[in-house]
């Protein structure tokens, strides 16, 4: 320990000596370590981190797994209520098992109306989480019978915030959707199920979920999560299998409604981050890279450093040092500069991760975690302790290998050891070029990728268009005539508001990542069974929102005044579903059967354009079909609950400057329902790219690190060469040697490493391009046009890295350079 403190201390004055030296390499080493700081940080966080319950790992997502004939590209549906509750009572897998629902109540009492978000769970919701109120108590199993529901459980930021931490909360009455409900516990801090990345989607309110005695024999309507948890010792492909059983023993009871439907269970941590993991493998790969082209930027410093004191070092070990006291040395002083770099790399990380939060915290499940906390300050150390001798052991080891004997006898000249370093640094910057080119392929591809999304044609109009959620609560009309009245009443008013061109409803938006599908049975084809029947994406619009969205009119007619209940039954059918349906032929005057409404026939009124309703990068069918609002009715015989709908309104002006004269106009017909999601519709689109870009623009920016610090590479080690062989180039001019030799002489030096290394980079880019294929789109992973642009552009940088030590190398005075030999 004595020892390695001497080196310590020895390297630190040796640093404190070289200023510049050591502030490039500080910052080369900051720029790599702090890059893969923050993106640990998120990874630890998403990926890493336990999930904030007892014992997680046996937490587990339970999903129908639809019939691939119906549902073509769709792995796992949500669940119906028979369904959940012959699970529940038929798998012994499971401690306990949970169904829950998303809504949103009105918050009244207290000034201008609230939407809350509430999630309605099944009795043992709590119990199967292990989450204990902090106040109170949470639901009992009686709760879950219909007219016993009305108590609630606050979250504790909704307890803090809106009822100021009243310690006296519990069995206080609160008014939601104008009823009262009972407060009956507040959940402790910390506590969010589910779990959502956006802290503007946490849950606020917990409520029994009370089915009714005809809700809990629905087998066909599949809507509601199911939370479980495993019994200790049975592992999930145990329980995954015993689900396939029960599924299949419905299947033989209830042909009917669950032929072809199985069942499957997702471990709760890959439920959450299924779709963000690819994304942050590849940023975190991405960032190792730059990492190791920083090590060997540094390590090709660190060598040129330590050549120059090879005299010194043949000495020592004259004196009797031993090859390990000096490889000690040398490793002191590059683990030095990784920790200085390390520390500056913290402030580079704590920015990046505020970066990362605010632009796609909203995509990330449990973005609010992601901070530089104590496992990312040891993952830093450690990275850096990793860095320091990775950045020093080559330089380190060429050193001791010299020959002692030979390096007392050299002079000035260039020697031996000189030439074997100078192999070893022209390695060292293949790799930097190779690397970084990889990392530009990469984002190249996303970039091009990006570009194609962005041409994709929507299928509507984005532009001075502004949309907003119309929180309607359940039960708030009792019949759909109300609802149907309340939301004409809202477009009646909202159209003639200055500036409006048009206005409509919808119950899903394009592009939000939910919707509604439905069996379909076509006139005139034999009438199979449901799990045979076709399942198509449903929309329910009014009249004019195909005007609002400007989603062409192909044939026929839209819907007008009307549509009503008591009227035939209409339908609009997209292009996509029109030629699957009716190839060569004329679909207006078509008739279709939908299974969840089968007294009621529809009519194919008209033909519209094809829309991207889930993703703009959607693969599967676009086929699709349109109901109008005014012919919505219960279906067989249920109660009647109502939903909220989007309100989509095109204007000529700047859209987001009506949005106070529409909320005006919708709280004149009802003042209780909330405005939510107020946005223009270009920014649902831009949203909806949100991760592709965020992917992007983080490669792009790290694969433009990368190929600063190889340029960077060649022109120290071409520099160095020009500096080592002053005398030389002096001595050529002298005998006749021209500047354009010389100039000739220095660039091929510096482009010979460039362009193996953009060789070595190419191959690799072509082994790595599986990694992307998923997550890049209208473009190949070997596409020939992004290859070559980035090869052009490194060798480019590699010759201006170039061109510079030339320059200098030119401008020699061989008159003055031979008075000093």
């Amino acid at each position: 320990m004595t020892t390695l403190g001497q080196d310590i201390r020895y390297g630190w004055r040796a640093l404190r000596k070289s200023p510049g030296f050591t502030a490039v390499a500080v910052l080369v080493l900051a720029l790599g370590i702090g890059a893969n700081t923050a993106i640990f940080s998120v990874v630890n966080a998403v990926l890493l981190r336990p999930l904030p319950f007892d014992q997680p790992d046996r937490l587990v997502q339970l999903y129908h797994v639809p019939p691939q004939a119906s549902f073509p590209g769709i792995p796992i549906f949500p669940v119906s209520p028979a369904n959940f509750l012959d699970w529940r009572a038929q798998a012994h897998s499971f401690e306990g098992m949970s169904a829950y629902g998303f809504g949103h109540y009105t918050l009244t009492g207290s000034g201008q109306p609230e939407a809350i978000r509430m999630v309605a769970a099944t009795y043992g919701f709590f119990s199967i989480l292990h989450a204990e109120p902090l106040l109170g108590r949470v639901f009992m199993e009686s709760e879950d019978q219909p007219g016993r529901e009305h108590e609630v459980v606050l979250s504790y930021d909704l307890w803090r915030t809106h009822f100021a931490g009243d310690p006296a909360i519990v069995g206080k009455n609160i008014q939601l959707n104008g009823e009262a409900y009972t407060v009956i516990g507040v959940m402790r801090p910390g506590f969010q199920f589910p779990v959502f990345g956006d802290p503007d989607s946490r849950t606020q309110m917990w409520k029994p979920l009370a089915w009714s005695a005809q809700e809990r024999a629905i087998r066909d309507d599949h809507n509601f999560g199911v939370i479980a948890r495993l019994k200790p010792g049975i592992t999930l492909q145990q329980a995954k299998a015993e689900l396939d059983t029960v599924s299949n023993q419905m299947a033989q009871q209830y042909p009917k409604d669950n032929k072809g439907w199985g069942a499957t269970a997702i471990s709760l941590r890959d439920d959450l981050v299924g779709d963000v993991r690819p994304g942050l493998l590849i940023l975190l790969g991405a960032v190792a890279f730059v990492l190791l082209i920083a090590c060997a930027n540094v390590a090709n410093l660190v060598l040129a450093k330590t050549l120059s004191r090879r005299k010194e070092i043949a000495i020592r070990a004259a004196l009797g040092a031993s090859r390990r006291r000096l490889l000690q040395q040398v490793l002191a002083e590059t683990v030095l500069l990784a920790l200085a770099g390390g520390a500056l790399g913290l402030i580079f990380a704590h920015y990046g991760t505020m970066f990362i939060v605010k632009f796609v915290g909203q995509q990330l499940p449990r973005a609010g975690a992601i901070g530089l906390d104590g496992w990312v300050l040891a993952f830093t150390f450690g990275i850096s302790l990793l860095t320091g001798f990775a950045a020093g052991l080559l330089p380190a080891l060429r050193l001791t290998r010299q020959d002692v004997s030979g390096a007392l006898k050299q002079g000035s000249g260039r020697t031996a050891s000189e030439s074997g370093g100078s192999r070893m640094r022209s390695a060292l910057v293949v790799s930097e070029v190779a690397l970084s080119l990889m990392l530009l392929i990469g984002a190249g591809l996303l970039i091009r990728s990006l570009w194609m999304l962005r041409a994709v044609n929507p299928g509507f109009d984005a532009n001075h268009v502004v949309t907003m959620y119309l929180s309607v609560a359940p039960k708030k009309f009792i019949t759909p005539a109300q609802q149907i009245g309340f939301f004409d009443r809202v477009l009646e008013r909202v159209r003639t508001l200055p500036g409006v061109q048009s206005a409509g409803v919808i119950d899903v938006l394009p592009l939000s990542g939910y919707g509604s599908h439905q069996p379909v049975q076509v006139e005139g084809r034999p009438v199979v069974a449901m799990a045979d029947q076709p399942e198509l994406d449903m929309r329910l619009i009014s009249p004019g929102y195909m005007s609002a969205m400007h989603i062409p009119l192909l044939r026929g007619r839209e819907f007008d005044d009307s549509d009503v209940v008591g009227r035939p039954g209409a339908v609009l059918i997209s292009q996509s579903m029109a030629r699957e349906f009716w190839p060569n032929q004329d679909p207006i005057g078509k008739r279709l059967t939908l299974y969840f409404f089968p007294d009621l026939p529809r009519v194919v009124v008209g033909v519209v354009g094809d829309v991207k309703l889930d993703t703009l990068n959607q693969t599967r069918s676009a086929a699709a079909f349109y109901l109008p609002l005014d012919q919505i009715s219960a279906a067989r015989g249920e109660q009647w609950q109502s939903y909220g709908m989007t309100l989509a309104v095109r204007t000529n002006t700047e859209p987001l400057n009506l949005v106070s004269a529409i909320g005006k106009a919708v709280h004149e017909v009802d003042s209780e329902v909330p405005l939510l999601q107020i946005e223009t519709l270009q920014d649902t689109v831009d949203e909806s790219l949100t991760q592709q870009r965020f992917t992007m623009l983080l490669l792009a920016a790290f694969a433009g690190l990368a190929l600063l610090l190889a340029a960077i590479g060649i022109y120290s080690v071409l520099s160095y060469a020009v500096r080592r062989r002053m005398r030389e180039i002096g001595i050529r001019m002298a005998l006749g040697a021209q500047i354009s030799d010389v100039l000739r002489m220095v660039v091929i030096e510096g482009m010979k490493p460039t362009l193996l290394g953009v060789v070595i980079g190419l191959a690799g880019a072509l082994a790595l391009g599986r990694a992307l294929a998923s997550v890049i789109y209208g473009v190949s992973s070997r596409d020939i046009a992004t290859f070559g642009t980035v090869a052009v552009l490194t060798t480019a940088v590699g010759l201006l890295a170039s061109i510079l030590p030339a320059l200098r190398a030119a401008r020699v005075d061989p008159m003055k350079t031979l008075r000093e030999e």
